[in-house]
């Protein structure tokens, strides 16, 4: 896969000078690491122009009619099916609503905000240094690499765990109107088969004393440990959309997504359409 021309992304380098000064810098993943650490998530508000994350949002609009709608009652393991031999009361047998809109990759320009700051290697460095590994690389599916997620009135996202991926990234590109809350559990488990099921199903059944609401405000960077703590995003409703990109780094190069997984996010399995 081709990079994009990698000039400067809009961040705002007045509060993140990821152009020069490394103090600063070292600092900024300090701080992001210790609260990574501590409650599985950090945030850097502000962290895109104000100007280009409305542009960004204005971009994704016209691909709308080309998104994947995505509308379909899983667990927590994004898995449409439980398993009867564990009884109603375990994870694998709650099911909750999902629905949203998917715009791929592949739909979005070369030389738009999102792929140059994706491919933009301050930008790769800072993150890695963030999760603790030595070097991320791009994903190298047409489909994954980086995506908008769109959720309209009536949309949600259900409690889940995301991939295998040591970490998951987002940038908020707008808010709805009322709700689109992002909700996250922290330390739910440690690793597959390592779980804590009694935290799981007092989140699964509606409790909150543990649930952290995070903030997503537009330009808003967010880190967070996906795969270890259920998440989700709240009921949308207004006539605004709520408009938010991921990013997909490995820990190692050449690798591609899974076609099935593509089919049911992308509903498509490549750059087909």
């Amino acid at each position: 896969m081709s990079s994009p021309e990698l000039s400067l992304p809009p961040i705002d380098f007045s509060r993140y000078p990821l152009d020069g000064d490394s103090a600063a810098v070292a600092a900024l993943v300090g701080t992001c690491r210790a609260q990574l650490d501590g409650r599985q998530y950090c945030s850097l508000p502000g962290f895109i122009r104000g100007d280009a994350v409305e542009e960004m949002a204005r971009q994704a609009v016209p691909l709308l009619p080309q998104a994947n709608p995505a509308n379909s009652r899983r667990n927590c393991y994004l898995q449409r099916a439980g398993d009867p031999s564990l009884g109603n009361e375990h994870p694998r047998n709650i099911f909750n609503q999902a629905s949203y809109r998917m715009i791929a990759a592949d739909l979005l320009t070369e030389g738009s905000h999102l792929k140059r700051l994706y491919h933009w290697p301050p930008f790769q460095q800072m993150v890695a240094a963030i999760v603790g590994t030595g070097r991320l690389f791009p994903n190298e599916d047409p489909l994954q690499p980086v995506n908008v997620i769109c959720y309209g009135d009536g949309d949600q996202s259900a409690w889940h765990y995301d991939s295998t991926n040591a970490f998951t990234m987002t940038l908020m590109l707008q808010a709805a109107e009322e709700g689109g809350l992002f909700e996250l559990a922290p330390n739910t488990r440690a690793g597959e088969g390592d779980e804590d099921i009694p935290y799981m199903l007092e989140v699964l059944k509606g409790g909150r004393d543990r649930v952290a609401t995070v903030s997503r405000e537009p330009g808003e960077l967010t880190i967070f440990r996906g795969c270890n703590s259920l998440h989700r995003v709240s009921p949308v409703s207004g006539d605004r959309l709520r408009m938010m990109a991921v990013f997909v780094y490995e820990e190692a190069p050449g690798i591609t997504g899974d076609p099935e997984v593509n089919q049911t996010v992308y509903g498509r399995t490549g750059a087909e359409r």
